[in-house]
């Protein structure tokens, strides 16, 4: 053997695994080398000597004028102007903001002259220039001598003050800088409040709460998400925009440092000192930012990003990073082997009587609703089926008024939905009754519409605490009760992200019986699930049959429609064509369509 082949030989033994003992396949023993980013390492290399070569032009350069800037930086004119331009920038921010929440709620109203009016508002103060707009408040007592607020058209005055006492250069600059950031923040909010998913709005006026209550809990913190980015860029623009007060000799940062650069002649050092403080405002206000935004992702996201604070107390070993999961977990284990399963009966009122007769509904030309009759008896379950299109959701969001019948009535237990009536006159009931009304009546939606931004235990005690009254402690107990019943204990603290379909549905089903309704709608409750789903979903509605509510249910299930229905009811193009037992119309159907689509999905 040649010196050549016994060092091949050597190296075959050496790389074999049985030669080592090391099982096939097994690469546990080997060094892994990253695969090395040529591109990213000269772009870094690239960066740094930019940086480098900057800082050094910036800080290598006497004629920066550092000395200057070190002198003048907290210099008592200079802080003064500061605190100046963080009052202006405070004061703007919020009677802006202010002005712009109510604009843009007049924007989505359904009053045409309030939309009218906001929109008129809008339009002007965002077409004037900020610098035209302070010089015109400043000179306001040109134009109008008095200012006074009183009845129109009479001598009756409230206060009256002369416009030169009242128009300080001050006021001009907080009430132009709260104006023009208005105008500007009300489409932002506005845009906000149109990116929340109608499904939220529907769930709420299903659960009876208030249009106030919707705007305030349930709209404008999901909002928030959408609105935060672009109105802290407002913002930003607001505190740099606060120069613009220069224009009414208004001492705040950047005309102090005018004022002193015009007698010294030493601009640069001046204007880097209003530079950096500008910096560090804006600094602040993105840390600020952050920390909000990451408020505002709860529910959203199914983890958040980390807080920056805890971070720096977790390194410093002051605060546990998670120490918070770690209590969360420990509250849940212990409601769990605490709280006792919930009686459905005990949950939910006695069933109602729902009559339906002669209703009818059109959108635009399409006639979804044509002349529909049922009677439901109370306690009963009832099951609609039809092909997609047929009318039957429609059918379910008429009976609690979440859409207006064009003709026909319906009544639960007598009482009419969306009316009252006076002798032989029916009046359409106002808001706050309808919601009242509504309140008889949960619904359960395809698509869960649970508010994300609210906890399990928050989705479910919302309505009865809002609507009903129920003192918190009660409401929170009724809760931890019914989360029980649906297999839900151990996530009362969860967001509806952090959930399955199947849970996010039960949490649903939990959140409509804390009303206690006389009526459970369900809108397809399992259409939006994948199949290994759909059982525990179907088996908490089983439960619910044995409650002696009157369940109303829409599903393509046909085995479970067979199994828990008093009454089958289907439906074609928005006409009942037959109603009977399962018995009779799955075994014996009296009309042709029913057979079609019978033969179609049994």
């Amino acid at each position: 053997m040649t010196i050549a082949s016994e060092f091949e030989h050597a190296g075959a033994v050496l790389h074999n695994p049985a030669s080592t003992g090391q099982a096939k396949g097994d690469f546990s023993r080997y060094r892994i080398v990253p695969a090395r980013h040529h591109a990213r390492t000269a772009g870094t290399i690239i960066g740094a000597i930019i940086l480098l070569a900057f800082a050094n032009s910036v800080f290598g350069n006497p004629r920066w004028g550092w000395p200057v800037f070190a002198e003048w930086f907290f210099a008592e004119p200079v802080l003064i102007g500061l605190g100046r331009t963080l009052l202006l920038t405070l004061l703007g921010a919020v009677f802006g903001f202010s002005l712009g929440t109510v604009l843009a709620l007049a924007r989505v109203s359904s009053s045409p002259l309030l939309v009218a009016t906001a929109w008129g508002f809008i339009w002007l103060f965002r077409s004037i220039p900020l610098i035209v707009l302070l010089l015109i408040l400043n000179n306001l007592g040109y134009l109008y001598e008095r200012i006074y607020l009183g009845i129109p058209f009479t001598d009756i005055k409230f206060f009256d003050y002369s416009t030169t006492s009242l128009m300080t250069p001050w006021l001009a600059a907080v009430l132009g800088l709260a104006l023009n950031l208005g105008a500007f923040s009300a489409e932002v909010i506005r845009g906000g409040i149109l990116s929340v998913d109608q499904g939220q709005h529907e769930a709420a006026a299903a659960l009876g709460l208030s249009k106030a209550h919707q705007s305030r809990r349930i709209v404008l913190p999901q909002a928030m998400r959408s609105i935060l980015p672009t109105a802290f860029n407002e913002i930003i623009g607001l505190a740099k925009g606060t120069s613009m007060v220069y224009i009414l000799a208004l001492p705040e940062l950047f005309y102090t440092i005018q004022i002193i650069y015009r007698r010294n002649l030493e601009v640069i050092p001046l204007l880097m000192v209003a530079t950096v403080w500008y910096l560090i405002i804006l600094s602040l206000l993105s840390v600020v930012q952050y920390h909000i935004e990451r408020h505002y992702a709860r529910g959203a996201l199914r983890t958040l990003p980390p807080n920056v604070f805890r971070l720096i107390l977790s390194l410093l070993r002051i605060y546990p990073l998670d120490g918070g999961a770690d209590r969360q977990k420990s509250a849940e284990a212990a409601v769990a082997a605490v709280i006792p399963k919930a009686n459905w009966a005990e949950s939910l009122s006695k069933g109602g009587e729902v009559n339906i007769h002669g209703v009818s509904k059109s959108f635009g030309q399409l006639k979804v609703l044509d002349d529909v009759t049922l009677d439901i008896p109370a306690g009963s379950v009832t099951v609609i089926l039809g092909q997609s299109g047929s009318g039957k959701s429609t059918l379910l969001r008429t009976i609690n008024h979440l859409e207006r019948v064009d003709e026909g009535f319906i009544t639960i237990d007598g009482e009419l939905i969306g009316y009252r009536q006076d002798k032989d006159t029916l009046y359409e009931l106002k808001e706050k009754d309808i919601l009242a009304r509504r309140t008889e009546v949960g619904m359960v939606f395809q698509n869960f519409n649970l508010f994300p931004h609210l906890t399990v235990l928050q989705n479910v005690i919302e309505a009865p605490i809002a609507v009903r009254g129920v003192p918190r402690a009660e409401a929170e107990a009724q809760a931890h009760e019914l989360l029980a019943r649906v297999g839900l204990s151990d996530k009362v603290h969860a967001y509806p992200r952090q959930l399955s379909g199947g849970q996010q549905q039960r949490v649903a089903i939990a959140r409509a019986v804390a009303l206690k309704p006389k009526v459970l709608l369900f809108d397809e409750p399992t259409s939006a699930l994948d199949p290994e789903l759909v059982n525990e979903v179907l088996d908490v509605i089983k439960e619910l049959v044995k409650s002696g509510s009157t369940l109303i249910i829409v599903t393509h299930e046909i085995g479970f429609a067979r199994e828990v229905a008093d009454t089958i009811v289907f439906m074609e193009q928005g006409r009942v064509l037959e109603t009977g037992t399962p018995e009779n119309i799955f075994s014996t159907p009296q009309h042709s369509r029913t057979r079609e689509f019978l033969a179609k999905v049994l």
